[in-house]
């Protein structure tokens, strides 16, 4: 009886941490449950723990939604107990005002935006809202060696699926006129001076901590200089500001604000050939376009000292520039650097490929914008560099998803069972074990099925399972198809329960992605297809809706000329 005793209440506990935790509970936190509510009755650790560990073991093998039911049977009071919710608000930021912060989220036209960038467009846009501000979608595009015309339209409509909206738009190309009167500004100031050393000299001076011969020009001969630079008389020359040669801070050895990039932009043709760098743009476009807090990821930290140096030397309002850490997940490469030789030797299909951490991948996959958001929310905005799971997107995604995904069948790797005496039925079987909203499906079933070979492997002539939510069987004969007969309607209790599909199913892949990076080199078997038959009614699905398929996951349904192919989501 004592046997009995640990556990029924190693089953109750056992149930409560997985519902708890998406399915999966930990024997380690049900030991401690279970050794404090037997404590009073003489139970020994000794005991409990075997028991415990047997019966977590056996609860982990079981789905979810079973878990679900038979807690509500056994102790319906421990699964309506919420979790206390963690605040995921954002920290305030220093000297807002309400009504008077502005943001602004600056990407450059030059590729389809990535959860990196969702995480900095989100923090931008939710400290906007937060303050009853200003929001700005501000296009850097000074490099026309790599801004595209298409990527423009492109980043708008991923920044609109994400749920972004902003109060202004424009582009930093834009205002190329304001920024060479400024550049004179600082030439007549003698804070800026024309170099028309090679890069390797000014590299090694940068190194060594040494002016080169350029630094000396005076402030007449530079405003002449810079002149013939903008009508194009004079080549192989940058503007530089005057900083500190001797600084341990190398970024302020004398960084260039200006060069020459011969290459026609996509919006302005060739009428410039003189484009602003980062340093020079981003602090100028901050302080101009009334910028309060504007936010950059931590690498651009000692780069800071430049920005208030420009600002300063110009006379412009300094905005309280913050930093964060950049998004990192691990096994998912959010640089075009690693990304872009993927896409040109075909080993993934494009920059929507679900392994991809592009926004349009993650569309793709399944992943809505709502957990996103979450996501990043979670993750807040810490300079502390670290490499998250993308487990931690899926279980943001999981949570929203749940309540709503329709229940159907996918039976992957299919053998022929064939029950000899089975009843022809015509089966109601509900859409979801808990939302009644979301109806039911009717299935006509008659002697033949199809079932996942796994999931008879270790069954043997004369054991009894259930075909789920329809009735028992027994087996007969396994051979190349499985033989059965009918057994009976009741339910038997630890009998297995296995997902079926009639002979009329439609053959489906679902294409399941894995890490595309495994210790920074690619993952050739990051991409599986898993063939199988799903049930008839997934053949009425629509493009972009998300279902679960029983004891595989969620997947996410593209219904292109009655072909279905699912991409699967996550657990």
């Amino acid at each position: 009886m004592s046997a009995d005793k640990i556990q029924k209440t190693a089953r109750i506990y056992a149930l409560q941490n997985a519902v708890q935790f998406n399915g999966k509970a930990s024997s380690k936190a049900v030991v401690g449950k279970v050794i404090a509510a037997l404590q009073k009755d003489g139970f020994s650790p000794k005991e409990i723990i075997p028991i415990v560990n047997s019966v977590t073991a056996e609860i982990n093998k079981i789905s979810l939604d079973k878990q679900i039911r038979e807690l509500e049977k056994l102790a319906p009071e421990l699964l309506k107990k919420e979790k206390k919710e963690r605040d995921f608000s954002l920290p305030a930021l220093p000297g807002a005002e309400k009504g008077k912060v502005v943001t602004r989220f600056p990407p450059e036209p030059n590729g389809y935006l990535h959860i990196g960038h969702a995480k900095a467009v989100i923090v931008d846009y939710e400290y906007a809202k937060k303050y009853d501000g200003k929001f700005i979608l501000r296009f850097d595009d000074t490099n026309p060696e790599n801004a595209q015309l298409d990527f423009y339209d492109a980043q708008k409509e991923d920044l609109r699926w994400l749920g972004i909206e902003w109060d202004e738009e424009y582009r930093t190309s834009d205002n190329l006129e304001k920024h060479y009167k400024l550049a004179e500004q600082l030439i007549k100031q003698d804070n800026a001076y024309v170099c028309q050393c090679s890069p390797e000299d000014i590299k090694h001076g940068r190194y060594h901590g040494k002016e080169c011969t350029c630094c000396g020009t005076g402030c007449g001969d530079n405003l002449t200089l810079w002149k013939q630079i903008l009508n194009s008389s004079l080549d192989d020359a940058i503007l530089r500001l005057r900083g500190d040669m001797t600084c341990d801070n190398t970024a302020m050895r004398d960084p260039t604000l200006f060069r020459i990039i011969d290459k026609p932009h996509p919006i302005h043709g060739d009428k410039y050939r003189v484009w602003p760098t980062y340093d020079f743009a981003g602090a100028v476009e901050d302080s101009l376009s009334g910028v309060t807090h504007p936010f950059r990821t931590k690498e651009y930290e000692l780069r800071d000292e430049c920005y208030f140096k420009l600002l300063d030397s110009l006379k412009l309002r300094k905005p309280h520039l913050m930093e964060f850490a950049r998004l990192s997940i691990e096994g998912m490469p959010v640089s075009k650097r690693k990304i872009k030789p993927l896409i040109e030797n075909g080993s993934v299909s494009g920059y929507d490929d679900i392994r991809l951490p592009t926004l349009r991948g993650l569309k793709k996959r399944g992943i809505l914008p709502d957990a996103i958001k979450q996501f990043v929310l979670e993750q807040g905005i810490s300079k502390v560099e670290s490499s998250v799971t993308f487990g931690l997107v899926e279980a943001a995604n999981r949570k929203i998803i749940d309540p709503n995904a329709k229940r159907y069948f996918f039976v992957r790797d299919p053998i022929k069972l064939i029950v000899e005496n089975a009843p022809d039925m015509t089966k109601k079987i509900n859409l979801h074990p808990g939302n009644k909203e979301l109806g039911s499906r009717t299935i006509k079933t008659g002697k033949t099925f199809f079932i996942q070979e796994s999931d008879i492997k270790e069954l043997k002539v004369g054991d009894v399972f259930r075909l789920k939510d329809l009735y028992n069987i027994k087996i007969t004969e396994k051979k190349k198809d499985i033989l059965a007969e009918y057994d009976s309607d009741k339910l038997i209790p630890n009998s297995a329960k296995i997902q079926w599909t009639t002979d009329k199913h439609i053959k489906m892949n679902v294409l399941v992605p894995h890490p595309l990076f495994v210790k920074d080199k690619y993952n050739k078997d990051s991409l599986e297809t898993v063939n199988g038959f799903a049930e008839e009614a997934v053949s009425n699905l629509k493009t972009g809706e998300i279902i679960q398929f029983e004891r595989f996951g969620f997947v996410r349904i593209e219904n292109v000329e009655n072909k279905i192919i699912g991409f699967f989501t996550h657990k």
